[in-house]
């Protein structure tokens, strides 16, 4: 990236019994430790409705025109960190905060059945588990709202943007461990859209160790 970029990183809002969503606490996490000095992070708390996300979603490609988006969920259950492919479009039948869910079942009335990202998310999530950490690859989202609000980005968004599934338990669920993995993680996604090459090459993927970067607090 030879100039400033942005890059959008989101989480939801309270659900159940997160008063306070930890995605969202992620999502200020990395903002507060950054992407690097070419790189603007800017943040956004989606409320974990479908009607809400259909306008907010659209809305932040159009008028952020960011370089890439990073959508953040919790997957209740998880001890480990979920590297999300793929968006659908169909399906959607839990209802939301607010006791609703969308009339045609679907993000996108007439969209592709699904969307995958532009970045291979097998190949990012194996070099992190080759050097060790707890990161694994999905192409189910699970037809809720992270899944819901990951398909309308990748369809706004031309296809630029990421689901990262948080852990709810286990180590990883701490903010200072979860942070740093998460900066390194963005970090590598975006060198590999800038060259799909790079994911094999990566040298912040590849000498991952939590103390190597920027200490989160």
């Amino acid at each position: 990236m030879n100039k400033s970029e942005t890059v959008l990183v989101t989480g939801f809002g309270p659900f159940r019994q997160f008063l306070e969503n930890p995605s969202w606490t992620a999502a200020q996490g990395v903002k507060l430790v950054g992407l690097g000095e070419k790189i603007n992070v800017y943040i956004k708390e989606v409320p974990v409705s479908y009607v809400k996300t259909q306008q907010i979603i659209p809305e932040l490609w159009q008028t952020l025109k960011p370089k890439f988006a990073v959508h953040l969920g919790v997957a209740r259950g998880s001890r480990v960190v979920i590297l999300e492919q793929t968006g659908k479009n169909s399906g959607y039948r839990d209802r939301d905060v607010c006791g609703l869910c969308p009339e045609c079942e679907c993000c996108i009335e007439g969209g592709p059945e699904k969307l995958d990202s532009l970045i291979n998310m097998r190949a990012v999530s194996k070099h992190f588990k080759q050097a060790g950490m707890d990161v694994i690859y999905s192409r189910d989202a699970g037809r809720y709202l992270c899944d819901f609000a990951y398909y309308c980005s990748l369809y706004h968004g031309e296809r630029r943007a990421a689901l990262i599934h948080l852990p709810s338990s286990g180590s990883l669920a701490s903010a200072d461990r979860l942070v740093p993995l998460l900066q390194t993680l963005i970090q590598t996604m975006l060198q590999q859209l800038e060259d799909p090459s790079e994911t094999s090459t990566s040298s912040s993927s590849r000498h991952f160790t939590p103390h190597q970067q920027t200490p989160y607090r």
